[in-house]
């Protein structure tokens, strides 16, 4: 399925819009990136369970990530307990990481190039999910998929751009990435809506 209806930004526009979303909103931003990290990181540290309950955490966490930067990008009001709204669709997204990991990992087996490819192919699960609360997880893998055709070099040259902000994080000691991660993250969920809208007779 082509998404042809409709104008595409460019990935420069797409980061112009993001900043200017983020004005007045970069201390929640941060916030909700960095308490994300945090959660998700902590379960590395838990002896032999650490690996389980890292999973069952990321899922719900980056749904609940993703519903908080769409409604950033949207201009709809958002707060910082808003990051948890993932649980509430608790099996859905942990069945979506689940499945996430597992197809990479097959991917990847082939050579790195397929796995990645693959990772591009399912970046909009969570985004789709937010607006689609009541599909299957399975669903919403096909659901990326078919979005993504045609998008996973222009999101990959999105990522790619970052690169310089990079490098300013790492010379600052890390500290850049406090501002830089929000940035990223709502880039993507402009990028998710941008080319959900291309198609207005599919909602997603």
């Amino acid at each position: 399925m082509q998404f042809d209806n409709g104008p595409i930004k460019t990935n420069s526009n797409i980061k112009l819009s993001t900043r200017e979303q983020l004005k007045g909103n970069w201390g929640t931003a941060i916030l909700l990136c960095l308490i994300f990290s945090i959660i998700c990181g902590l379960p590395s540290y838990v002896p032999y369970f650490g690996g389980i309950i890292g999973i069952l955490l990321s899922g719900p966490l980056t749904l609940g990530l993703s519903i908080c930067f769409l409604k950033l990008v949207r201009y709809e009001p958002f707060i910082f307990e808003n990051l948890f709204d993932g649980f509430k669709n608790f099996s859905t997204a942990l069945i979506a990481q689940l499945l996430i990991l597992i197809f990479v990992f097959l991917w990847s087996l082939l050579l790195l190039i397929p796995g990645i490819i693959a990772s591009y192919r399912y970046s909009m699960v969570f985004y789709i999910l937010c607006d689609n609360p009541e599909i299957s997880a399975m669903e919403a893998l096909n659901r990326s998929k078919e979005m993504m055709i045609g998008f996973k070099w222009k999101l990959f040259c999105l990522h790619l751009s970052f690169i310089g902000w990079g490098l300013l994080g790492i010379l600052t000691l890390g500290i850049g990435y406090l501002w830089l991660t929000p940035y990223i993250y709502g880039s993507i969920a402009n990028f998710y809506d941008n080319i959900k809208a291309t198609n207005e007779k599919k909602i997603y």
